[in-house]
């Protein structure tokens, strides 16, 4: 029999501890449920790197593998940093081979995550389609540079909304992007809300999840008059496991499925015409071999930085 490829788990990193450890931790449980090797690594910001991950499989003996970034929307990263990441780990190990599967999101079965921690914010009180008739949704994602990132967040917020019986489901976005959480929160109760919970649209805790939780308690201060609910991040729930592991057997198959229609280094969409067609580099993290003590280059050379 043919050995199965590995698999590469491909994260963005973040400063805060706990959140680079439950990826970490994720990656543990991955492998505990796989035949194949699994390993998983930062393209910056948190140890250990992608390179790390890649030459750690190869010490293994693994020449083939699939990549799976675990990020819920194509943005930048999945799109360049990561398959340019890849590209240079190419050269570095001559032999290897991999390929490279889409990004999480929206997916039923994270949808139903989602809808369960809109329940435990709720408690018992909105558990049926009837009892949820006054709750609004705030969805709130990472927020990106690219639109069709930032598109994919008001898909889900649209799923999550159909047949689900909340008055509503608003999106916002923490960084980058607007409408930033306040101003999602003033457009839910210019809307009539009166009972919003805020959902964050991330798989596991971070810098950035914990600053949706204090602007959703600074916005909720100041406006007593409505309830305001806090719910918690995805997690490393059985469902995701099961996911990322559908997404390696897409990659391993040759079934991506990748969206190409509004990406801005493909289409000219109206303010982003200068993206077309540029060069993907990837990032150097600064753990990497080689590369301690330089910055990180973004699609085309332009730079970016921001906290995770």
């Amino acid at each position: 029999m043919t050995t199965p490829p590995a698999l590469l788990i491909a994260g963005h990193g973040t400063r805060d501890d706990a959140g680079a450890e439950a990826f970490r931790d994720f990656v543990r449980q991955l492998q505990l449920r796989s035949d194949m090797p699994v390993a998983g690594g930062f393209i910056e910001l948190s140890a250990p790197p992608l390179g790390e991950a890649v030459a750690g499989l190869v010490a293994r003996g693994v020449r083939r593998f699939a990549t799976v970034p675990l990020m819920l929307v194509s943005a930048g990263h999945a799109k360049g940093d990561i398959p340019a990441a890849l590209a240079r780990e190419k050269e570095r190990h001559p032999g290897i081979s991999y390929t490279y599967g889409r990004p999480l999101g929206p997916h039923p079965a994270l949808l139903s995550v989602l809808e369960r921690r809109l329940d435990e914010a709720l408690g018992s009180s909105a558990r049926s389609p009837e009892d949820r008739a006054d709750v609004t949704v705030l969805l709130v994602g990472r927020g990106s540079t690219d639109p069709d990132a930032n598109a994919e967040v008001y898909k889900a917020a649209r799923l999550l909304w159909e047949g689900r019986g909340y008055a509503g489901v608003e999106t916002a976005f923490v960084s980058l992007a607007a409408p930033d959480v306040p101003s999602g929160l003033d457009r839910c109760a210019a809307l009539g809300a009166r009972r919003i919970v805020v959902l964050p649209y991330f798989l596991f805790t971070g810098i950035l999840p914990d600053r949706v939780r204090q602007q959703t308690e600074g916005w909720a201060a100041a406006h007593p008059e409505t309830e305001v609910l806090s719910a918690d991040v995805i997690g490393p729930e059985p469902e995701l496991l099961d996911l990322v592991l559908e997404r390696y057997e897409e990659a391993v198959k040759g079934d991506l499925r990748m969206n190409c229609d509004s990406c801005v280094y493909r289409i000219a969409l109206p303010g982003f015409e200068d993206k077309v067609g540029l060069p993907q580099q990837p990032h150097f993290h600064p753990d990497d071999d080689g590369h301690h003590g330089h910055g990180h280059h973004h699609h085309g050379g332009h730079s970016h930085s921001h906290a995770h």
